[in-house]
């Protein structure tokens, strides 16, 4: 086996819709490193795409999900299975405290549909009010509350009904050009007008946002806006869902983005590092929301499955064990350090931005604009030195710096250097 032979055949079986970042073909992964088939190995700060929070094949999770393999690996919800419920107690423990109910799917965008209807059902209203620059997934639903690109509704119209969209409070690029120091929180006001002009509040299901924006530039929200936006929905009965399918279990060094905010959201949306690469996501909600949605009315065949569930239940507990969340904030304090020190002596870097292992460091060109070509050149630089790491905005300007949570000193400053290198060369 070799890379080019295996590119080649998934050219004839794969459609040109199904994307891969780089070139080269995994055959070996454990902690940080991934090994390829010609033998090289490579520091994976990609984590799978913010999924491998503990790194490739954790031990115990390896472990627990084999030896469900052995027991069965199927029920479709025509019986129960004890490892399902052990997984939605685990998670149950772990999320903004009150969101205690449980709905397991398989994958983000399902979450997020999940989350949608769950809003819209008890409600009684239809109305969804997003973010521009969200990114929530591609299933139709998902999409239409997704505009971290354009390119990703293209040719999908009509969309979801009853959707509207105001500005995320990216502060860098604030939508109303205002400085940081000129900060008046008038993304929140603009959403507050949205319900005078566009919909009335009583016709408004739910507010869907990122506390930390992924696919859109690797963002986090003000506090304060995150705050007031929680104000405003408690004011017109809105239900607020936070979507943490790529922030959540313990990415940015606490279970939740929102545990750094002290935010409570109605509805959580969970994936990606829940299971440590098995396929799962979940639909988290307070008790009094859950048991409003009868049977029947959402469903799943897959989601749930006893070996995704033990997976699950393993990760949860080695990120508690091993006291992760801590290390995880250590990690995010030395890199978000050290890139700031390197964005200082380069002018091609406007700005490093996050918490624990998940950081943005947003490429310019010299007048300031988004400088997608120059982000390109140094992903592919590091890459040639043995550095995994992907990008991301509408641009395509920003490197996601996100670390498994068990990156050892000497690898974070390894990859730093690397990172480091690159950035300087491509100046």
């Amino acid at each position: 086996m070799n890379t080019d032979n295996v590119v080649a055949r998934a050219g004839r079986v794969f459609t040109p819709a199904l994307h891969n970042y780089w070139p080269i073909t995994v055959v070996r992964g454990e902690g940080v490193c991934v090994e390829c088939d010609e033998g090289r190995k490579y520091l994976d700060f990609s984590s799978g795409l913010a999924v491998l929070n503990i790194g490739h094949n954790p031990k115990r999770v390896v472990e627990a999900a084999s030896r469900q393999l052995e027991r069965f690996v199927h029920t479709g919800g025509v019986y129960y299975n004890e490892p399902a419920v052990t997984a939605a107690e685990e998670l149950a423990s772990v999320t903004p405290e009150g969101l205690d109910m449980v709905f397991f799917s398989n994958a983000g965008a399902e979450a997020v549909e999940g989350a949608l209807k769950l809003a819209r059902f008890v409600t009684r209203r239809q109305g969804i009010v997003c973010f521009t620059g969200a990114f929530h997934g591609r299933t139709l639903g998902a999409v239409s509350v997704t505009s971290s690109s354009a390119r990703y509704r293209s040719r999908y119209h009509p969309l979801l009904p009853s959707v509207y969209q105001v500005p995320y409070p990216y502060c860098y690029r604030c939508p109303f050009g205002k400085s940081p120091e000129q900060c008046d929180l008038s993304c929140l006001w603009f959403a507050e007008k949205t319900l005078i002009h566009h919909i009335a509040p009583d016709e408004v299901a739910a507010f869907i946002i990122e506390p930390f924006l992924g696919e859109g530039g690797y963002v986090p929200a003000p506090r304060q806006f995150l705050v007031g936006l929680r104000e405003l929905c408690d004011r017109y009965g809105i239900m607020l869902i936070f979507d943490e399918v790529q922030s959540g279990m313990g990415r940015t060094g606490a279970w939740f983005a929102a545990d750094h905010y002290a935010v409570r959201p109605d509805i959580l949306a969970v994936a990606k590092g829940i299971a440590s690469g098995f396929p799962l996501s979940a639909v988290v909600s307070r008790h009094e929301i859950m048991t409003q949605w009868p049977s029947g009315a959402h469903g799943t065949t897959f989601g749930g499955n006893p070996v995704s569930c033990a997976a699950a239940t393993a990760t949860i507990r080695t990120i508690r064990d091993e006291n992760l969340l801590e290390r995880g904030r250590r990690l995010g304090e030395r890199a978000l350090s050290r890139l700031r020190e390197i964005a200082a002596e380069l002018r091609s870097i406007g700005d490093v931005r996050g918490f624990g292992c998940m950081i943005g460091v947003e490429f310019v060109d010299e007048g300031g604009n988004p400088d997608g070509e120059g982000c390109d050149r140094v992903l592919k630089h590091c890459l040639a030195n043995g550095l995994i790491l992907i990008n991301c905005g509408t641009y395509r300007n920003v490197v996601r710096f996100i670390p498994p949570l068990v990156t050892s000193d000497d690898e974070l400053e390894r990859a730093l250097d690397i990172f480091a290198e690159a950035a300087g060369s491509a100046k």
